[in-house]
């Protein structure tokens, strides 16, 4: 150590301090680097983040409509589906009166189709009955003429002979029927 010391002090000079040439190259050299960094690096740094940032907040403001406009046409569907549900709705129960009254109408037309049907059939049954009444009075009639021939003895041919007798023995066994009656 003491060499190290000797040598030292034989130098003359600190070894901490730099020499002269040394600290003109070192400023020389720090000025072209704030130079170079400070004239050209930092502006192409600063328009680069600026860009950056700029491209960022337009990619905010691009996501922020987005989503506004998402909503909105959330929004729009919604109010379009619950539209079309009231529509729905609306169409059903329209559906259903239709039915109810189409079902009435077609009861009321077979009520009176039954109806209809009931009075004509009361129709043919009455005329069948008068028919019937016409055929067995003709019958009577002259089922009653041959036995009063017989009985009288005489012949009872005269057509309207016939009928005079024949209508005044119905009328007398209608009228002995209602007072049984």
């Amino acid at each position: 150590m003491k060499l190290a010391a000797t040598l030292l002090a034989a130098e003359g000079s600190n070894p901490l301090l730099p020499h002269t040439y040394e600290l003109v190259v070192g400023v020389f050299a720090f000025a072209v680097v704030v130079i170079v960094v400070g004239k050209i690096l930092t502006p192409r740094i600063q328009k680069a983040l600026a860009e950056r940032t700029e491209a960022i907040e337009g990619g905010i403001k691009k996501a922020e409509d987005a989503q506004a406009e998402a909503q909105a046409v959330l929004k729009q569907y919604h109010d379009q589906l619950q539209a079309a549900r009231q529509e729905a709705a609306r169409l059903r129960d329209e559906a259903r009166e239709q039915g109810a009254q189409i079902k009435a109408d077609l009861q009321e037309e077979a009520r009176a189709e039954a109806q209809r049907i009931i009075a004509a059939a009361h129709a043919q049954i009455e005329a069948d009955k008068q028919q019937a009444l016409a055929q067995l009075r003709a019958e009577i009639g002259r089922l009653s003429t041959d036995l009063a021939g017989r009985i009288v003895g005489e012949s009872l041919e005269d057509e309207a002979r016939q009928r005079r007798i024949v209508d005044r023995f119905l009328e007398e066994l209608e009228n002995t029927n209602a007072a049984v009656r």
